[in-house]
């Protein structure tokens, strides 16, 4: 059965730093495009990195510099280093993977999902 569980969030301070971590049973998140995105209250979700199977990443114009996403092929895993965090990057993160093709920071392009972690920037 194939399942993704998120882990790390954490409520911190304008300007700290938080790591994400995504384990994957049943998906080799090696051989497959895989992507975090975000969803705050009242808003749509939104993506907000995506890493390819070659190491290419793409992110939110709105993360750029301050986020890193990567991948331990080892431990199975997708990471989302977040530096310099904002009040506005307060939201629930989740990782996805199973991309259909298309625009890779849409979520509807994504099948799998993991239940979510919860990330609160106070200022």
């Amino acid at each position: 059965e194939l399942s993704l569980v998120e882990s790390g969030g954490d409520s911190v301070q304008a300007g700290g730093s938080l790591r994400l971590s995504c384990a994957a049973s049943g998906y080799d998140f090696s051989t497959s495009l895989a992507g975090w995105f975000r969803q705050a209250p009242g808003k749509e979700r939104e993506g907000v990195a995506r890493l390819t199977t070659d190491g290419d990443t793409r992110y939110a114009d709105s993360v750029k510099g301050r986020f890193t996403i990567s991948r331990d092929n080892a431990k199975n895993t997708l990471s989302l280093q977040m530096n310099n965090l904002k009040p506005e990057d307060t939201a629930m993160y989740y990782c996805a993977a199973g991309f259909g093709g298309g625009d890779s920071l849409e979520p509807s392009r994504y099948r799998y999902w993991g239940q979510g972690t919860q990330v609160t920037v106070s200022s």
